[in-house]
């Protein structure tokens, strides 16, 4: 699944951890998360959203085979 939560954190000027914290992860599960090698949970898809101010589909691709 692509994503795009990094070019959305940075535009929001959240740093991994400050948005780490926002959603109650750790800073590494964001870096995984955007490294495209952690799927989220749904509440977890939908507290990034919230926070970044995105819809999921903003955030979410599926990509042919997911």
């Amino acid at each position: 699944m692509k994503n795009n939560i990094k070019i959305f954190r940075v535009m929001k000027g959240l740093s991994q951890e400050q948005l780490a914290k926002e959603v109650n992860v750790s800073r590494q599960t964001i870096n995984a998360l955007e490294a495209a090698k952690y799927v989220p949970s749904t509440v977890l898809a939908l507290k990034l959203a919230q926070i970044l101010g995105k819809q999921i589909e903003d955030l979410f691709e599926l990509e042919e085979g997911d």
